[in-house]
């Protein structure tokens, strides 16, 4: 599996922001329990910032726009903290990116699917089994399924591979316990690339299957509560 970290300190006031970064090899990580209780509001592209480019804007949107800041975001992020750990743990094959109240879960599409097909792989199956036994220990969080390709093909097949992909992942979690309610998907065909794809290299980055793990408003409501 792979999980790489960076520790960050990030301080937010009402117009400007600071960032102070580390690392090391193993995980990608910006600190959730320390950041849950600022980044709410922040923008998209600040948190983009922490993330690099380890996840699309749609993932990073959702996340900044799931965040509430405060103490109750202090309160998210260690439940965050906790599951991505897990999570790297038991999901083969997984990229975990923690960030602020939300988590990255990123997989090549060559580790979920064969060639140009949008069936799942007997062993992906395993590490989208895994990651729903994680997901059923923590019922508050919503999850965001995103398909993405390389530019090979047309914009219709690659949208369309896109979104097969994603309802594929999203279609088994379901038939392993996870609830319909909390699971949607989204394709992005090639708009959102990570690397570049003049290469064989950039566009192979660019095939992946990005789940987002945000706080979901029951979440939120209880974290406000014990914030009081």
């Amino acid at each position: 599996m792979k999980m790489n970290k960076k520790l960050a300190v990030f301080g937010l006031t009402v117009a400007t922001s600071a960032m102070l970064f580390g690392s090391c090899s193993t995980i990608q990580n910006t600190n959730n329990t320390t950041k849950g209780g600022v980044i709410g509001g922040v923008a998209g592209g600040a948190l983009g910032a922490l993330i690099g480019n380890k996840a699309g804007s749609t993932a990073i949107g959702t996340i900044a726009g799931a965040a509430i800041g405060g103490a109750a975001g202090v309160l998210i992020g260690k439940k965050m903290d906790k599951q991505a750990a897990e999570i790297a743990k038991t999901v083969e094959g997984a990229e975990v990116t923690q960030a602020g109240e939300g988590i990255v879960v990123k997989f090549d599409s060559g580790i979920l699917f064969d060639f140009n097909k949008s069936d799942l792989k007997a062993s992906a199956r395993e590490n989208i089994k895994n990651l729903v036994a994680t997901l059923n220990k923590e019922q508050g969080t919503d999850i965001l399924v995103i398909g993405h390709t390389d530019n090979v093909g047309s914009l219709d097949a690659n949208q369309k591979v896109s979104e097969n992909r994603a309802n594929s992942v999203r279609a088994f979690a379901v038939s392993q316990g996870l609830a319909s309610s909390r699971i949607r998907t989204e394709g992005r065909n090639f708009s959102e690339p990570l690397e570049s794809n003049d290469t064989e290299a950039g566009r192979a980055a660019n095939r992946r299957v990005e789940i987002v793990i945000v706080a979901g408003n029951q979440m939120k409501q209880e974290a406000k509560n014990q914030a009081k």
